[in-house]
């Protein structure tokens, strides 16, 4: 119960750091006002408008006004929907998460089986092919691969549409860009969780008993090498969610990364602050429940 307190408080402290921070860094890049308004807008309707959002009085107690009213969950109506920004962010967040998991997916089919092949065949010429292919993996800059794969599959072979939502094909560009942007990361974990686990005595004794080497690999070395494995997966979805932000862009996909791209663009002020609570709210949650699964799968880590 103590573990469980502390871990929401950690989520709330997390929560309010980044809020605060993305509050300041928000109101200290600009003035909205003048992107609203139109070039020819007067210095009286400036200053009206500006009164009408309340951007004239002090910062501190505009600061105020947000932790009170983001605590209730309203962040405030967005100055370029003229909705409420959190019911904005939500319309868009199921893109995102389709994104996110699905590029989760695809990291896990990349990864997973070319990290056990790695520890399998040690200081083979095919395992090194496959660190020299990790490497690659994590030099290449997202909107790089992104761009690279648009230009192949997209303009040359005319195989997959360059960007939008709707159908599978839609999804399978960006989410293989940020596959690839995570999987080697997930890699080295398999193979090194691998390379432990076939150390191990129990594995030797399995072989000794004319066990097939599948059985052996698949049954006994990966199911004591998942804790680990498992646990860098689900860090790995919050680090996707950061990467939707550029990947949506790229591929103009209609998720809360866009959203939140275009709201900086449009110094759009309440919109910005609920995508950055929002996205942190679920990766602070993914984090907490990834704790958790490893405290439940491994009894031995203690709290504290």
């Amino acid at each position: 119960m103590g573990t469980l307190a502390t871990q929401c408080l950690r989520i709330v402290l997390v929560l309010f750091g980044i809020s605060t921070i993305a509050f300041f860094l928000i109101h200290l890049s600009g003035d909205p006002v003048l992107l609203m308004l139109p070039p020819e807008a007067t210095q009286e309707e400036i200053e009206a408008f500006r009164h009408q959002m309340g951007f004239d009085r002090p910062l501190s107690e505009q600061y105020i006004n947000f932790l009170s009213q983001a605590v209730r969950g309203d962040f405030g109506e967005s100055l370029k929907f003229h909705q409420p920004s959190l019911q904005v962010v939500l319309e868009r967040m199921p893109a995102t998460l389709e994104l996110t998991l699905f590029a989760t997916l695809l990291s896990v089919l990349i990864a997973v089986p070319l990290g056990i092949y790695s520890a399998v065949n040690r200081n083979s010429l095919s395992e090194n092919l496959v660190t020299v292919a990790v490497f690659l993996g994590q030099s290449m800059p997202i909107f790089w691969t992104g761009i690279m794969l648009m230009l192949l599959f997209g303009v040359k072979l005319h195989w997959l549409p360059v960007s939008g939502r709707g159908t599978w094909a839609h999804l399978l560009m960006p989410a293989f860009t940020l596959a690839v942007w995570v999987a080697p990361t997930t890699l080295r974990i398999v193979r090194s969780s691998m390379l432990e686990v076939l150390q191990q005595d129990y594995i030797r004794t399995a072989r000794s008993k004319g066990l097939a080497e599948r059985v052996v690999i698949y049954k006994h070395a990966l199911k004591n090498a998942s804790i680990p494995i498992i646990t860098v997966i689900g860090f790995q979805i919050g680090k996707l969610l950061g990467g939707a932000v550029v990947t949506e862009t790229v591929f103009a996909w209609p998720g809360v990364g866009q959203l939140v791209v275009k709201a900086i663009y449009t110094a759009d002020y309440p919109l910005v602050q609920a995508c950055v609570v929002i996205l942190a709210l679920i990766v602070a949650a993914m984090n907490f429940s990834v704790d958790a699964m490893y405290r439940h799968l491994n009894p031995k880590i203690k709290s504290g």
